[in-house]
């Protein structure tokens, strides 16, 4: 007997054969078993999803010689001669081929005949898109009210194509892309029954690679047990669709821990033995890096095939979560930027050098702290543990020179931060902008000599530049009257800042203007006369 591919060996035969496309069964299977069928029906969606699949199966279901209903018997002669098929009274038409109207016109001829032998006379319509104007328009007639004993099933991956007229006669159902995990299941499945030995991870690239086509899956996974000899392995698979080994990606991302671009660009340079395709590489990466990211937001979530949990949980460890977020989105928009680049190679080069030159630095490398490892500990609170100040710091008041300009604010001695004092003398620092946003949001923790010492929640660590810390810098050396140098340690909870001494306060301000709104005698009349309410939103305090 000559051999059967899997994509069609394996075709569904019943809807409760199907994988995915639940929201399509469960409507025709209601609509069978009420009886409440519609003449016409138009299913889309990508390649390889099971349009055409569906529509043999409600060919059958309609034909049966038990019964209509949503559970075809498969063993009288209608359901074998529909799935072989061969049967006289369902009629498959490829619409590319047969695009004239005079074709059209040709298939409508024998609308009016009964069914030969089965109980209705099904039209099957695939890549209906593909008609004529002209041949649409000598549908429209029949689509709307044909015969009684006629029933159209149209299908198209292209619905936008058809006319607002065909779309109107139709019940259109719309089958979505299948998940790779339920093209994986599926896969292996089939394997099992045919007693093909697989590895987990090489089915996973197949189904990865089939892009939510079941179709494409199986014709795929046809090629990879020819091309492996009657197996599904991982390196076969690798070889097969052309994609890096995982050890490659894995090394790749070892590499991101510890940047240094010396020895990233040699590793990059020895990739170009295995001729890898660049586009894949940075997916395969960027995939990885989700699998870490999960890791560290929920440790006890469960693996996968393509990398063992003992290689994701060290990388979790390893890595900063901001630096994983961080190369996660370089990945996926060089991956979208790289048929910009010169060549390939180029654009794979510059993204991961972009993640190593855009890592945020004064971050502690720290691979402990960087993820929780279980689920005692949250992602954050490793982060204040990272980076709160472990020693205690010694305050120094800010004082001026007897030369300063400035004598209406002192700043008292004391043990700790003044927040009013260093809102008084933000207040008066000649700078504006963006430095001054960073001045209002730091707390000072002390000066010594000439070295003014700030601190900044982690968490405002974007409003921190280079360029603002210089302009800040050369403000409190105009107040002081000296040469004077910033340095922000990242922290938080040592007290108040101005910008948030400035917030309570409009806050306590609002707050008194909508307590006096509300005992004001007028306000009062209102309520008790005419039931009215204050809009407590609209209310602002007088300026």
């Amino acid at each position: 007997m000559s051999y059967v591919a899997l994509a069609r060996k394996w075709r569904p035969r019943r809807f409760a054969d199907m994988v995915g496309q639940e929201h399509v069964r469960q409507a025709l299977t209601n609509a069978l078993n009420a009886d409440r069928v519609h003449h016409a029906f138009l299913f889309t969606g990508t390649r390889g999803v099971g349009k055409t699949t569906v529509a043999r199966i409600l060919a059958k279901c309609l034909n049966c010689e038990v019964r209509v209903s949503a559970e075809p018997c498969g063993e009288c002669r209608s359901c074998r001669e529909i799935d072989e098929g061969r049967f006289v009274d369902l009629l498959e038409v490829d619409a590319a081929s047969r695009t004239k109207v005079d074709d059209t016109r040709e298939l409508l001829d024998n609308v009016q005949y009964a069914p030969t032998r089965g109980r209705y006379k099904v039209y099957l319509i695939d890549e209906v898109h593909m008609l004529s104007a002209s041949s649409f328009n000598a549908l429209l007639k029949t689509l709307e009210e044909p015969p009684p004993h006629v029933k159209f099933l149209l299908a198209t991956t292209d619905p936008q194509k058809l006319p607002a007229t065909v779309l109107s006669r139709c019940l259109q159902f719309n089958l979505k892309r299948l998940p790779l995990a339920l093209i994986a299941e599926r896969m292996r499945t089939i394997l099992e029954a045919e007693e093909i030995a697989y590895e987990p991870a090489g089915v996973r690239l197949v189904a990865q690679a089939a892009d939510g086509s079941m179709r494409d899956a199986l014709s795929l996974l046809d090629q990879l047990i020819a091309f492996g000899g009657g197996r599904a392995g991982e390196s076969e698979a690798r070889a097969m669709l052309g994609t890096v080994a995982r050890d490659h990606v894995v090394r790749l991302a070892e590499q991101l821990v510890s940047p240094d671009a010396a020895a990233l660009m040699g590793y990059v340079r020895a990739l170009d033995e295995w001729a890898p395709d660049h586009g894949q590489l940075l997916d395969e990466l960027a995939g990885l890096l989700t699998r870490v990211a999960l890791k560290q937001a929920v440790p006890d979530l469960a693996g996968e095939e393509l990398y063992p949990e003992e290689v994701v949980e060290r990388l979790a460890r390893a890595m900063n979560p901001e630096d994983v977020q961080l190369y996660y989105q370089i990945a996926i928009l060089g991956r979208r930027d790289l048929p910009l680049a010169p060549d390939p190679r180029t654009g794979f080069e510059m993204t991961v050098l972009r993640m190593i030159a855009f890592r945020p630095t004064g971050r502690s490398d720290s691979v402990e702290d960087a993820a929780p490892v279980s689920g005692t500990r949250s992602a954050s609170h490793s982060r204040d543990e990272r980076t709160r100040v472990r020693e205690p710091v010694r305050v120094v008041e800010p004082s001026r020179t007897t030369d300063a300009p400035r004598t209406d604010t002192d700043v008292p001695h004391t043990n700790a931060p003044r927040t009013d004092a260093w809102g008084a003398i933000v207040a008066q620092l000649d700078v504006q902008g963006a430095a001054r946003q960073l001045a209002s949001h730091c707390v000072f923790l002390g000066r010594q000599g000439s070295a003014v010492r700030l601190g900044l929640d982690p968490r405002l660590e974007t409003v921190r530049t280079p360029a603002q810390e210089e302009k800040l810098a050369q403000a409190l050396t105009r107040f002081y009257g000296e040469p004077v140098r910033v340095e922000l340690v990242m922290t938080d909870g040592l007290g108040e800042t101005p910008a948030q001494a400035q917030e309570r306060a409009s806050l306590a301000e609002l707050e008194a203007a909508r307590q006096a709104l509300d005992e004001d005698a007028t306000v009062r009349a209102l309520k008790e006369r005419f039931g009215a309410t204050v809009q407590s939103e609209s209310v602002r305090p007088a300026k």
